[in-house]
């Protein structure tokens, strides 16, 4: 009999925008860092996270569709992203989601992933994580979310009610995040965030 302890696995799939991908990077790193493993299939995962879009109807459905597929092959589904700020459409459809949360709530959602696969016992300096984070893009670039939210209250622009408004940076954490990008072999960086030009209205930066 072996002595070996169980890695906890965890399948992943993101859905929709740079912004949510750059979303699905911190998760990634997060979870690897609290000693899971990330695994390609479905049937491999103790449980499967769904990272979605929910923009235009189109991304719903396809975000609808993956949670489905989720369910059925594994049975074990946590949903975020932005069509998490949408609850009970969810549940309409999937009603055995264990959780569900909105975009940009990466504690509440690792909260619900710890509650039904406990993260295991480990040395989080053996977890092998570059310092940049996990990163989902090719090496040569990467993204870089500089704020959430918009305060604009555009009529066909759902993002408000999504994302909520402008939520910016410190300028410091930014850069800091550049330099370890650029360190770890970036040679661009894409500036994203719901309303670039915003960036800084709501905080001080002198």
């Amino acid at each position: 009999m072996s002595n070996k302890q169980h890695v906890p696995t965890i399948g992943f799939l993101s859905l929709g925008c740079p912004k949510n991908l750059v979303d699905s990077e911190r998760i990634l790193t997060e979870l690897r860092t609290d000693g899971y493993q990330i695994v390609a299939s479905y049937h491999d995962a103790d449980l499967v996270i769904v990272n979605t879009c929910g923009f235009i109807d189109s991304a719903v459905q396809e975000s609808l569709e993956a949670i489905g597929e989720a369910l059925n092959e594994n049975g074990k589904v946590i949903v975020t992203g932005c069509l998490g700020a949408k609850e009970d459409q969810i549940r309409e459809v999937h009603p055995k989601v264990l959780a569900i949360t909105g975009p940009h709530s990466y504690e509440q959602m690792l909260a619900h992933v710890h509650h039904y696969v406990p993260k295991p016992q480990h040395n989080p300096f053996f977890s092998l994580v570059p310092q940049q984070g996990i990163k989902l893009t090719p090496k040569h670039y990467a993204y870089l979310k500089i704020s959430e939210g918009c305060n604009h209250r555009c009529t066909f622009c759902i993002i408000p009610s999504m994302r909520g408004d402008l939520e910016s940076r410190p300028i410091g954490e930014v850069l800091s995040e550049a330099k370890r990008l650029v360190a770890a072999g970036v040679k661009e960086l894409l500036i994203i965030s719901q309303d670039t030009s915003a960036y800084g209205v709501d905080i001080s930066i002198a």
